[in-house]
């Protein structure tokens, strides 16, 4: 498919590093490159290689993986790890309604989004103003801000402005005070996700959904180790992405009426 203009791209060298820029056919400055003609590219599909000043690039249409990477960060994301889990774990697809309760930088956003677009959206509730502008500046770099609004607010008292979720996700230390303030807004059959990082903060969060008659409750640690492969053999990497977070996930149900 060709690429559109306004799109963001990317050229990757053989090394693998890579220079973002907003496609647009006209001369573009790209830094570390400096200016090339648009033109050359509007031919390009995803993949294709392009000579620029003597060296050969790839040009690749960026997914959530690239996009995630490359966030301007402020505050601490949910990293890919544990934001691929969420989205399979809540069974998150295009056209849910979903309320993220706190935006970091908006890495968790930005994989919410691609997996409800173009149909569904994502509401943020986000106590600081500051965290919230990162998270719009980065969520309007993947094109899907159309999809997105976001309020400020606390989360444990705060008019939420959405209703009828199929999926609650926080990233808040106690959660188990916000729970009762988010419980309406989720539909019967709804998916929640707390994300935690300390153990004490998990038992609260678990104790808390409990309580509150979800069921379905399961909470996981996720460890990921790479590869290294070379000619001369293959190793675990010395470099591990262990501990982040606590996740729990559990499932909204109607209360049981009495007979």
């Amino acid at each position: 498919m060709a690429f559109t203009e306004g799109e963001i791209l990317y050229l990757q060298d053989e090394e693998g590093k890579r220079h973002w820029f907003r496609y647009q056919p006209v001369m573009m400055k790209l830094g570390g490159l400096g200016s090339i003609d648009g033109s050359r590219i509007a031919d390009l599909e995803d993949g294709d290689s392009i000579e620029i000043a003597g060296r050969w690039f790839n040009v690749f249409r960026p997914g959530v993986r690239e996009l995630s990477d490359s966030l301007d960060r402020g505050a601490q994301i949910i990293t890919p790890k544990d934001a691929s889990a969420i989205v399979y774990e809540c069974d998150v697809k295009c056209g849910d309604r979903v309320i993220e309760v706190g935006a970091g930088s908006g890495g968790l956003t930005t994989a919410l989004l691609h997996a409800v677009a173009p149909e569904g959206r994502v509401h943020t509730v986000e106590l600081y103003d500051k965290n919230a502008g990162k998270a719009l500046k980065n969520v309007r770099r993947t094109g899907l801000d159309e999809h997105w609004s976001y309020q400020i607010g606390d989360a444990r008292c705060a008019d939420i402005e959405f209703d009828g979720a199929d999926v609650i996700t926080t990233d808040i230390p106690d959660v188990e005070q916000a729970l009762d303030n988010l419980y309406p807004h989720l539909r019967n059959g709804g998916r929640i996700c707390t994300y935690v990082p300390n153990a004490n903060q998990l038992e609260r969060a678990v104790n808390a959904l409990r309580g509150k008659g979800f069921c379905d409750i399961r909470s996981m640690e996720i460890l990921r180790r790479g590869m290294e492969v070379g000619p001369g053999g293959v190793r675990p990497s010395f470099d591990m992405l262990g501990h982040t977070g606590y996740l729990t996930f559990a499932r909204k149900r109607a209360i049981l009426q009495s007979r």
